[in-house]
């Protein structure tokens, strides 16, 4: 029996209607290399994201888990930070941000734009990490690199300029599903601390089996067919069984008690909705502090797809809401 998906907002129905839609390349492993391929050359370059914008970035190279290589991160500040730091300013917040792409796709560049907009917003500090993509790095691979981001962080958050009790963890789709694994390993490990993990449209749920996950089969920005994809090239056999580790499908942890404050985001017309709906609601269950939105009509990822919508301009003022009560001194 077809299952009827929800309708996308009117003003994201034109936008998505508007796509180029080409003969889509299927996910498989042999096509990977294309798909990322294509990718890369979408996403514009660091310099020409920021143009004159009162924003910095730098590179650096920082440690990766015990045994795996090191790590690329690019570091975004607000113009001026560093000579304020060496003067003894007060340290500002920091976001540590770990971007999307199913797990199996995409790289750091393609969140500069989000970034720089939090950086000019509200003066805080950004490392957006690099880590390790599936297949070839199946789990815990990724959210192991993300935990070393997360501990580099931590560790030169006086260098840096950044005030370690108040780190935020952040990330879209799979970034967001990584971001909620990284509070769960900080927990269970014992620290770093986090402030807060800022959780948009997560992908935390391996098993597939919700309403929303059905609703979006073949209809969409990112399919049931991509994601399924994505966890088997992340989990391998273990996709869908008991023997998924939470730490990569934050889903399946038992416990969500102790983590921090939550901020979490999808729209109604995406299939992350009721898995995201769920961890929420879990988190509640437990004494948790979370905040949830979901966007009526939206689609995976409708900010980055339609930047102008006034769904977006929505999104985005609740965001920025959150984190101000959340990182304010």
């Amino acid at each position: 029996m077809t299952i009827a998906s929800v309708p996308f907002d009117p003003e994201l129905e034109l936008v998505f209607t508007a796509m180029t839609v080409s003969e889509e390349t299927p996910f498989t492993t042999e096509n990977l290399p294309a798909l990322r391929a294509a990718m890369t050359r979408s996403v514009p370059s660091v310099a020409t994201v920021i143009g004159d914008r009162a924003v910095e970035f730098e590179e650096r190279i920082v440690p990766g888990p015990a045994g795996a290589p090191d790590l690329e991160v690019t570091v975004f500040s607000p113009s001026g930070h560093a000579a304020r730091t060496a003067a003894g300013r007060a340290a500002v917040p920091g976001l540590l941000n770990i971007h999307g792409g199913g797990m199996m796709l995409g790289n750091r560049f393609m969140d500069t734009d989000r970034l720089v907009g939090l950086v000019l917003e509200l003066g805080v500090i950004a490392a957006n990490v690099e880590y390790r993509l599936a297949p070839e790095h199946p789990h815990p691979a990724p959210v192991e690199d993300c935990y070393a981001g997360l501990s580099w962080m931590a560790k030169n958050a006086a260098s840096l300029g950044v005030d370690p009790a108040r780190i935020v963890v952040m990330g879209g789709s799979a970034g967001g599903g990584l971001s909620a694994g990284v509070a769960l390993l900080a927990r269970d490990r014992g620290g770093p601390s986090i402030a807060g993990q800022l959780l948009l449209c997560p992908m935390i749920d391996d098993t597939n089996t919700t309403i929303a996950s059905h609703q979006y089969d073949g209809v969409g920005t990112w399919t049931r067919k991509a994601n399924l994809f994505g966890w088997e090239a992340l989990l391998g056999e273990a996709a869908g069984t008991p023997d998924a580790s939470p730490y990569a499908a934050p889903a399946r942890a038992s416990d969500l008690s102790g983590l921090p404050p939550a901020f979490i985001e999808a729209g109604s017309a995406e299939l992350f909705r009721d898995e995201n709906v769920d961890y929420a609601s879990r988190i509640w269950a437990v004494g948790g502090q979370a905040e949830l939105h979901i966007w009526s009509g939206g689609f995976h990822g409708f900010d980055i797809y339609a930047p102008d919508a006034e769904i977006t301009r929505a999104a985005l003022a609740a965001r920025i809401s959150w984190l101000r009560r959340l990182l304010s001194p």
